[in-house]
């Protein structure tokens, strides 16, 4: 009776660890994809002087997030 009782933990915890438990470099590439791409409320650095503004209020020029004209034609 005990062996059958173990038989089936063992099964139980092979198929939860080959098949529902997430291994942990998949969770870390879909946290890195997510960090990528910029909300509308997230704080971004220009790229010429060094300002924090938000992501709504920077101008986009060559992939680089500038606060204003000025350090767009500076960087």
């Amino acid at each position: 009776m005990i062996l059958k009782i173990l038989l089936v933990i063992v099964v139980v915890a092979t198929i939860y660890f080959l098949f529902i438990k997430k291994k942990p470099n998949q969770v870390k590439d879909q946290n890195d994809s997510k960090k990528q791409t910029p909300k509308a409320n997230d704080m971004i650095e220009c790229a010429s002087c060094g300002v924090y503004c938000e992501v709504n209020d920077m101008i986009l020029s060559n992939a680089k997030y500038y606060c204003s004209k000025e350090c767009v034609e500076k960087g």
